[in-house]
């Protein structure tokens, strides 16, 4: 769904969830501020028991002058747009309307809708109307009132920026401008003493395993941030390398997750929790996720919320195996020999993008680069948008250029952001194709159980295989280890039959 698709109507009613949040109202402000643009008649409202409280989002209220009115009843003539929420579900206020349209980031709850925007991957509401209003050639950053909602919509929402995982998510972060003197006060404004005494309580009652050394917190109803400051404290405890904090609300779980040990991503655990039955996501040390109650009472009914994440946690410790290549030898009496097919790959020589000794991240669907750009690097592109650097003498050595552009139908196509400018640059409009020179092998199986490989290019941060996914090594080093995924090796290597 477009946003131009809504022209149609002259009137347009924006509805928050009951008790909004700042993401609901962030993203509900963006889209009163739009339609309002475009010439039309727009309210901003919510409904429910409750009327807004909480002192951080009062303050919001009052320093933008955001115009949103609390409604008990109300009759719609012209368009509902519901946002952060979905029509009929059980945490709006169903009213009366002919014309619907739904924007939100959460699981789907209703069908019966055909105007509906919604992208469970992303970490807020305020994303997707800015993509949405970025669409329309709208730029939010002359609005500097609707920047800072959408940020601190985000980051009320992420934990703090620490559960970002869709590459939308960051790029939005990047480019917003932002009044920083009201976020300050916001940021102060979120902990009461309630909320203090929450955290405190919710320390006293926690689950610990001392074999794998997590622990697992449960907190009362509380502001999504401060599961995230419990999470912090408990990881400060010697004995503590991972750390899960949750609490139950109206539709379902929200969960914190804090990560030390190398060997547990915040962000994979997080994935892994919420799989099936929601979505996670955010950094390597830090990250978090939501659960849907009806998907959760559909598949586990069974258990209370801490008994599922004590028995999850415990599953997911024993569902990997962990490899150091430079350390661990590979016998390759049981893996296959394959041979590399000539699949064509993109490049983009780092500085045909942005000049030399620029600081820069690449960003794709699996994750972000920290690079300095030099001559010297050139980015791959491979068949899923997945991006790996090498320099020029060795993309000399083993690849030859033709002379077309590289284009992939993809999610997001990999970009750079430039650190110095905050600019960002997507390479589809600099890729090119190339195929590998000479011949290429590697000895690989099939996994039946997950692998954590810390290759020899990279001892901090592993590669991570699925069940399904291929374990390999190059023929000629039994120390180069990786992992390739199941949909990429099918597609770029063939095996070898020895007779």
């Amino acid at each position: 769904m477009k946003l131009s698709e809504l022209n149609i109507y002259s009137n347009i009613v924006i509805q928050c969830h009951d008790n909004p949040d700042p993401d609901s109202i962030g993203a509900g402000y963006a889209l009163y501020k739009f339609f309002k643009c475009q010439g039309k008649q727009v309210r901003l409202i919510y409904s429910g028991e409750l009327k807004i409280t909480k002192p951080n989002i009062l303050m919001i209220v009052e320093e933008f002058n955001i115009p949103i009115e609390y409604v008990e009843k109300i009759n719609i003539e012209g368009l509902l747009i519901t946002v952060d929420c979905q029509y009929g579900a059980g945490n709006v206020t169903k009213l009366n309307a002919r014309h619907i349209a739904i924007i939100d980031h959460h699981q789907p709850e209703v069908e019966e809708i055909d105007r509906s925007e919604i992208r469970s991957f992303l970490a807020s509401a305020c994303t997707l109307v800015w993509d949405l209003i970025n669409q329309e050639n709208f730029n939010v950053n002359e609005h500097i009132d609707v920047s800072t909602a959408l940020y601190y919509g985000l980051f009320n929402d992420s934990g703090g920026f620490t559960e970002l995982n869709h590459p939308l998510d960051k790029d939005m972060l990047d480019s917003l401008k932002i009044d920083n003197s009201v976020i300050r006060k916001l940021k102060n404004s979120v902990l009461t003493l309630r909320e203090l005494e929450i955290a405190g309580m919710a320390l006293i009652r926690h689950s610990y395993n001392e074999a794998n050394k997590f622990v697992v917190v449960k907190a009362q109803e509380c502001d999504p941030n401060i599961l995230g400051f419990i999470s912090d404290l408990a990881l400060q405890v010697d004995s503590v390398y991972v750390c899960v904090v949750y609490n139950q609300i109206n539709r379902g779980i929200k969960f914190s997750i804090r990560s030390c040990d190398k060997e547990i991503r915040a962000n994979e655990l997080a994935a892994y929790l919420s799989e099936g039955i929601g979505s996670g996501g955010g950094h390597v040390e830090k990250a978090g996720g939501f659960i849907s109650q009806k998907e959760f009472d559909e598949k586990h009914a069974h258990l209370n919320a801490d008994e599922y994440f004590l028995r999850r946690l415990t599953k997911y410790y024993k569902s990997f195996d962990v490899i150091y290549s430079m350390k661990d030898y590979l016998s390759v009496e049981d893996m296959q020999l394959y041979k590399k097919r000539v699949v064509p790959v993109g490049f983009v020589p780092i500085t045909d993008v942005v000049a030399d000794n620029t600081p820069i991240i690449i960003r794709t669907l699996e994750g972000d680069l920290d690079l300095l750009a030099n001559e010297d690097i050139y980015a791959m592109i491979g068949i899923k948008g997945e991006v790996y650097p090498t320099t020029k003498e060795k993309f000399r050595k083993n690849y030859t250029i033709l002379d077309e552009r590289y284009n992939l139908e993809l999610e997001y196509f990999p970009s750079i952001r430039n650190k110095k400018d905050s600019s960002i640059i997507h390479l589809n409009q600099y890729a090119k194709k190339c195929i590998s020179k000479g011949e290429s092998y590697i000895y690989a199986k099939p996994l039946k159980k997950a692998v954590k490989v810390f290759t020899s290019w990279d001892i901090e941060k592993y590669m991570y295989g699925k069940i399904g996914d291929y374990l390999a090594v190059k023929k000629d080093d039994n120390h180069d280890i990786y992992v390739i995924e199941k949909d990429i090796f099918s597609k770029t290597y063939d095996p070898v039959i020895i007779n």
